[in-house]
């Protein structure tokens, strides 16, 4: 028998605990934007992609694999997990895109995000930002680069020494954007997907409190959309208003010493969590861990992730905050329902995808078309490419 949580269906309106998420200011300059961009695909042709990004292969995030500095033998830490409630709310946040296709001028994005929270023993709740679809081509990129990075980099003006002063001090650039440029078309949807993310992380971790705030990744800054002084603003913004974020990483390289560290911890009962004594570091200079890095076991099954979380949380707070989830959340297969629900709500499935070249259809005349594949024309059965094995 398999256990089903309760669900519930959301409501028009933003009812995180207590006030969060009033401004809705982004997710409507997203619509004027997205609106705006697709006008000037009418009559074209859509070519269907041959291959679809995951929401893996999008998250930079999970690429660089840390190496732990000042260490000669291998030294690790179990810490044994007690399930412990408390009021605390569990909120989840994921994001996702998908490319629709290509036009002869640009390629067309769709995105989403969605939100999910749970607290004191009431069902789920869950809210959706999007889609939001966007043809982007190479006259409109610089706009909608900047639309999107505007609001990421956007700090409040009372916490903005503080945030910039925290970036210096661990190295990094005080302003990412000033100097970047949009990325090539092929990397657009990355970037975007990126900014929108960290866009609603801080939104949340600036209207919540008291709250255990989940993500999909690590906190690892330096790399794609993610500079220092941003992972700065959220950790900052999350812990002053006394919110405690839980990075947690699906697929994970973590190794110390030679030893997957994923697979130490299965000899240790769950709960439990595998602490790594030292620093991490990684290969490249501009790379920066902003999180303590530890490997979770949270429920008798045989999968472990890695878990980051603030280096400014204290080993004591940082344990009980894994406790209070373990307690007030359903962990099934060692991974939190709040963070699989977020993941489920925003992924696009192949009808979605339909209903979305269908209105472009409709409204816009565009006539969904598939690209012949060079590949198999060329080498039959002997072709290798993104939908061969």
């Amino acid at each position: 028998m398999i256990q089903q949580p309760q669900y519930t269906q959301a409501t028009p309106k933003y009812n995180f605990p207590p006030n969060a998420l009033e401004d809705t200011t982004l997710p409507q300059r997203f619509l004027e934007l997205s609106l705006r961009s697709i006008k000037n695909i009418h009559s074209a042709a859509l070519y269907q992609p041959y291959e679809t990004l995951t929401e893996e292969s999008l998250n930079p995030t999970e690429e660089i694999t840390p190496t732990f500095q000042g260490q000669t033998t291998l030294k690790l830490r179990t810490i044994q997990l007690k399930p412990s409630p408390s009021p605390q709310p569990v909120i989840a946040i994921d994001v996702s895109s998908i490319k629709i296709g290509e036009t002869n001028t640009g390629i067309i994005l769709a995105l989403r995000a969605a939100t999910v929270w749970k607290q004191n023993g009431s069902g789920y709740r869950y809210l959706r930002f999007g889609p939001f679809p966007f043809h982007i081509t190479e006259e409109n990129k610089q706009e909608i680069y900047s639309l999107f990075s505007q609001y990421s980099r956007d700090i409040p003006e009372t916490d903005s020494d503080h945030i910039w002063s925290m970036s210096e001090t661990r190295g990094g650039p005080v302003d990412f954007f000033k100097s970047a440029s949009p990325p090539s078309l092929m990397n657009m949807q990355t970037r975007m997907t990126t900014l929108l993310e960290r866009w609603l992380q801080t939104q949340i971790a600036a209207q919540t409190q008291n709250s255990l705030i989940l993500l999909d990744g690590s906190l690892t800054a330096g790399i794609g959309d993610t500079p220092i002084s941003i992972m700065a603003q959220l950790l900052y913004t999350a812990s002053s208003r006394h919110n405690t974020i839980l990075a947690i990483t699906k697929a994970t390289r973590l190794r110390l010493n030679g030893h997957t560290l994923t697979d130490l911890i299965n000899k240790s009962k769950p709960p439990c969590l595998l602490q790594t004594d030292g620093q991490a570091a990684s290969a490249y200079q501009h790379i920066h861990f902003m999180g303590n890095i530890y490997v979770a076991k949270l429920s008798p099954s045989p999968y472990a992730f890695r878990l980051d979380i603030d280096q400014k949380t204290p080993t004591t707070q940082a344990v009980e905050a894994v406790e209070h989830l373990i307690a007030n959340d359903l962990v099934l297969d060692g991974y939190p329902e709040t963070l699989r629900l977020a993941h489920i709500y925003s992924t696009f499935t192949a009808n979605e995808v339909i209903g979305i070249q269908r209105f472009l259809a409709q409204t816009h005349g565009i006539k969904t078309i598939q690209r012949p594949n060079i590949r198999r024309l060329l080498f039959g059965p002997f072709a290798k490419g993104p939908t061969e094995s």
